[in-house]
This record gives structure tokens, C-alpha cells and sequence, in this order.
């Protein structure tokens, strides 16, 4: 599927404001055309708040509508989505007035230097509709016919061709996001990765025996919905070969749960609503593959795999109690159902592990991907993923390195660190098992509520025996995206795929 496909409204750089077709001008930043420099004085002569809301109004001398989103005075501690949200603040205004052929002057920065690409993916960001809207109702699929971009830097057209292939990703992420629980049912995800993907291979795990024997963790909350043929859980697995050897592998895995109704631990109290949501990390994931599809890096190989799953409740639904052996031979006790994400992806995880050492990959790097926990959410605040590195990935400084990164780009991170009482927190209770899955404390109120997730996947995938000191160490990355996936009923945001390409596929 082409970009064409994916982003319905026609991109394009415009070389001046009065050939570029535009019907309305979008202005974020106080770097304007020496044409409204007069108007805009004369506004704030008797306008205190004009530089502070956005305004809409006629310029006499462009002949031209004017939409005024402002970039409000910055701080040292503003970061460059102060840019991004103006962009996408004056197309929302320009879209709600009518036009459909905005032109937006893209600003320089000094402060910030991947601004110009930034702005145009915040704009971008905006134009999103959702696929069954884009389905449903044809006439609805698009927001505006097109936007220009007029960007001052000599690699205009560089930028805006960047900005098609991240937002490329970003769209697919959000299609599998947003889509309802049964639009985005796990065969249906399958249904659309399998189009989307045809010159990547892909590896579909559906039959029920396959994955109650070598997935018997996912199995598990698969159980319920099983009974139901739409409903029946999919792992994924999608792979990128490069055209030269490897010199590193990248091995994701999301969570795709594609309604959490908390299973035998029912949410109740009204909670349930926005469950669709729990399959971002996935989403993110699928979203990964489309821009490296895009971008064909010469010398990473990718592995991603989509844990599919929909966690019901129903007389067949896994219920705390029972004792289940990971793929890696490790005896689980399910404390609470609701704890679904980490099962639905330890086993895929393990497979990963598996094929790293079996295939001495290229300097392996493995990833999970997951709205996990409401405790990251509350630690790091709404738009905020959190990174948490394994000793070895700690020991190459990747945390760090990938917070920079995501910051640059507006996808920030907050690093937090897997200590030895997360581990010790998993550790079995009672004789014949090895690893208390969850106990029954919501996570928020749990101490260390995202970090022992980590250490639950590393301890079940036997990934907790490739430390430092291994013979064949392995590094590990667990992103925690419940408090930067974007929160019902707002659009998902894709984070933080943008600050993953950028940190590992450039």
C-alpha cells in the first residue's frame, strides 16, 4: 500500500505564499511576512491576548484569510511539540472555518533543530480521520484536499518527504488503535497487516492447538475468546530482511489486546470504557514496520511480532489460581486476570529471545511495546512513555540515548530503572510455582506498579539468564506508552514510533 493510500490529502512544498493555491494562510510563529507585519502590530495595539489564542481574520494586502495559532513565549523547559501542537492547532481552526487548501509557514528554531520537521508532523497529526469513518462514510475520509508547506531551508522537500514516511506509520498506528473492538478484532488486524505488508513476510499463528502448545501464556486469555470465531487471538509476525548484511537486529513485540474487559477480574464501575485502546503497543509496533518498509534501512534487520488477543470473560476465561508453564518452562500463578498484557506477550517475547540465540543475530536488541500499567501513566503524566533498559541495555547507555532522541522529536520519554526488588516482588509464594503473575492490588497503589511488569517478562522468558555476564548477553527494552498512547476519546498518538526510527533505523 502506497503513501497515497495511507494519506488520502495531497503534501506538497510551496515555494511562495501567492502562487501556492492556497485558500487561508497558517501562522504559529511571530516570524511573518513583512506584508502583515502592520496588520499584526495594529491587532496587538488593542488585542492583549492575540499572541496568546488563535484568531482568524482577512489580510487586505495578501488578499488572503490569515488563521494565528501562536507558539507561546518558550522557556528553557519547553520542548519542540510547543510547535507541533500550534501546527496542529491552526489547521483545526482552518478546517473548522471552511478551507480545504491550507498553505502553513513552517518556522525556524534556533532552540529547537528538528523544528521544521516537527511542525509538518504536527499538522499532519491533525488531518488523521479514523478508519471506519474513512470507511463508512467515503465523503468523510478527508479533512482538507491538501496542504502546503513553506519551509524556508534549502531541504524543504527532504523534509516534507520524511515527514510523509513517519506519518505513514503514525497513520497505520492509529488505525489499529482506534479501531473499534470489532473492526480491529484480532482477525480483522490480521486481514489489514497482511494487505498492508505484502513485501514484508509475515507469519500468521492461528491455529488454537499451535498456540495453547508453544504460546501457552497467550493461550491462556485467548481461552474466552476463542469460543467466539471473530474473536479468535492472532500473534503476528512480521520480518524485514535488509539487502546488505546485518549489522543489528531489532525484535519487537506489542501488546494487542483488542478489548480488555479485565476478564474473571471484571473492571467494574464504569472503567471498561476506552479497553479498545489496549492494543497501542501493538499498533505501535505494525506502525514501526511501515516506516522501515518505507525506508528499506540497508543494515538492520527487523523481527516484530503482534500479540492479537482480546481478553474475555466468559465460562471459558482464565482465572486467578491457575498454574500455567511459559514457553520458557517457567511455572506461572495467575494472581488477577486483569494483568492480561504480560502474558499475552511473554511467550512471543521468548520466541524472540529463542531466535536471537539459535541464529547468533547481529547485535540483538528486543522490545516490548505496551499500554501496561496505570501506574506509568500517573508516574510520568499524560504524553509521557516510559523506557526501562536491562542490564545490558543499560550498560550501552540506550535509555538515555533514546530519551534525547524522543525529546528532539516530541516523543518524550521518562527512564526509570529495574532494580532486584522487582524480581524479588514475581517470586513464587507456594511450593509448585515459580512466578506470582500479579497480585491484587491495582497498579497504581501497587510500589513499583510498571517496573515489575519488566521483570515479570524478563523472569517468564528466561531472559533474566542473559545478563552481563551470560555467554550470550542480551539487551532488553521494556516501553511502557499507557500514559503516551493518547487517551480515549482523544486520537492515539502512535508514540513513540518516530523516536524509535530515529534512534535505531537512522
Amino acid at each position: 500500500m502506497g503513501l497515497d493510500k495511507l494519506i488520502p490529502c495531497t503534501v506538497q512544498v510551496a515555494k511562495m505564499i501567492q502562487k501556492s493555491g492556497c485558500d487561508v494562510l497558517c501562522i504559529i510563529d511571530r516570524q511573518i511576512p513583512t506584508e502583515l507585519v502592520e496588520q499584526f502590530n495594529e491587532f496587538r495595539s488593542f488585542d492583549k491576548a492575540f499572541d496568546s489564542v488563535v484568531s482568524c481574520f482577512k489580510s487586505q494586502k495578501l488578499n488572503l484569510p490569515v488563521v494565528y495559532s501562536p507558539v507561546p513565549e518558550l522557556s528553557d523547559y519547553h520542548d519542540v511539540r510547543t510547535y507541533q501542537q500550534a501546527a496542529a492547532k491552526s489547521l483545526q481552526r482552518a478546517i473548522k472555518a471552511g478551507f480545504k487548501s491550507p498553505l502553513l509557514l513552517i518556522p525556524e528554531s534556533k532552540k529547537f533543530r528538528n523544528v521544521e520537521l516537527c511542525t509538518v508532523l504536527g499538522a499532519l497529526e491533525e488531518l488523521y480521520v479514523p478508519i471506519q469513518l474513512r470507511e463508512d462514510v467515503p465523503d468523510k475520509s478527508k479533512r482538507i484536499e491538501n496542504l502546503s508547506v513553506l519551509i524556508s531551508s534549502p531541504k524543504a522537500e527532504e523534509i516534507v518527504k520524511e515527514a510523509l514516511v513517519l506519518e505513514s506509520g503514525r497513520y497505520v498506528a492509529r488505525d489499529i488503535g482506534v479501531g473499534d473492538p470489532e473492526r480491529m478484532a484480532p482477525p480483522r488486524v490480521e486481514e489489514y497487516v497482511t494487505k498492508l505488508f505484502d513485501g514484508l513476510k509475515v507469519t500468521v499463528i492461528s491455529d488454537v492447538d499451535t498456540i495453547t502448545k508453544e504460546y501457552p501464556l497467550f493461550a491462556a486469555v485467548n481461552r474466552a475468546a476463542n469460543s467466539v470465531k471473530r474473536h479468535q487471538g492472532r500473534i503476528i509476525f512480521l520480518e524485514y530482511l535488509p539487502p546488505q548484511p546485518a549489522k543489528k537486529t531489532l525484535m519487537l513485540v506489542g501488546k494487542g489486546v483488542t478489548y480488555d474487559t479485565g476478564g474473571a477480574d471484571i473492571k467494574a464501575g464504569g472503567i471498561m470504557a476506552g479497553m479498545s485502546r489496549d492494543k497501542c503497543g501493538a499498533a505501535a509496533v505494525a506502525g514501526f514496520m511501515q516506516i522501515v518498509k518505507e525506508q528499506k534501512p540497508a543494515d538492520v534487520h527487523v523481527i516484530a511480532a503482534l500479540c492479537m488477543v482480546r481478553n474475555s470473560v466468559g465460562e471459558e476465561c482464565y482465572v486467578s489460581d491457575e498454574v500455567i508453564t511459559s514457553r520458557a518452562g517457567v511455572r506461572v500463578r495467575v494472581g488477577n486476570t486483569d494483568a492480561e498484557g504480560r502474558m499475552c506477550m511473554a511467550d512471543a517475547l521468548c520466541r524472540m529471545k529463542e531466535i536471537a540465540v539459535s541464529e547468533n543475530l547481529p547485535d540483538p536488541h528486543l522490545f516490548t511495546i505496551a499500554t501496561l500499567t496505570g501506574h506509568a501513566f500517573v508516574s510520568a503524566g499524560e504524553g509521557y512513555s516510559i523506557i526501562m533498559d536491562n542490564s545490558v541495555a543499560r550498560a550501552a547507555d540506550h535509555a538515555r540515548k533514546l530519551q534525547d532522541i524522543g525529546t528532539s522529536f516530541g516523543e518524550p520519554f521518562e527512564v526509570s530503572v529495574i532494580r532486584q526488588d522487582d524480581f524479588d516482588f514475581n517470586n513464587g509464594k507456594v511450593i509448585g510455582e515459580d512466578i506470582l503473575q500479579c497480585n491484587n492490588i491495582p497498579s497504581t497503589r501497587t510500589p513499583r506498579g510498571h517496573q515489575v511488569p519488566a521483570a515479570f517478562l524478563m523472569q517468564t522468558t528466561g531472559l533474566d539468564k542473559h545478563g552481563l555476564d551470560a555467554e550470550k548477553p542480551l539487551k532488553y527494552t521494556h516501553l511502557d506508552i499507557a500514559g503516551s498512547a493518547g487517551e480515549h476519546p482523544k486520537m492515539p498518538t502512535a508514540a513513540p514510533i518516530i523516536a524509535l526510527a530515529k534512534a535505531h533505523l537512522s
